[in-house]
């Protein structure tokens, strides 16, 4: 039986990627060595986080790589609060304008310290050609 769940983040950026997460995400740290960090972001859906050091030999030898490619959707109430919040008053630069979609989203994207993508959502009701897409 699964007992847990959550992404771990292979970073050259540790300390760096941990103050992102826990000064503009609400993220508080619950472990903390020089080469990993456990994140946790507490309400009512509880979220965890980790960041390691790509380089630590706790991985294999072949993947200690820098993270690629990874995409982390963070649903909120007020996407337009938070551009505002990260964007225009926290200085992040947006890797993708606020805009809404067709599909069902209004958002926007941003960069972790490592080049994770946070891509930051509202749902919005979609176009006509995506409706009966969803179930």
């Amino acid at each position: 039986m699964l007992t847990s769940f959550y992404p771990v983040i292979c970073t050259p950026t540790l300390q760096e990627s941990r103050d992102f997460y826990t000064g503009l995400l609400g993220f508080e740290t619950t472990f903390e060595a020089d080469w990993y960090v456990s994140l946790r972001r507490t309400g009512p859906l509880p979220y965890e986080l980790a960041l390691l050091d790509h380089t630590h030999p706790t991985l294999p030898s072949a993947y200690r790589l820098q993270v690629q490619g990874l995409l982390l959707n963070f649903e909120v109430e007020d996407v337009d609060a938070e551009w505002e919040r990260l964007v225009v008053r926290a200085g992040l630069k947006p890797e993708l304008e606020l805009r809404s979609e067709d599909f069902g989203q209004r958002h926007f994207i941003v960069a972790d310290p490592s080049g994770v993508l946070i891509d930051v959502i509202t749902p919005i009701a979609p176009g006509t050609a995506f409706t009966e897409q969803y179930t």
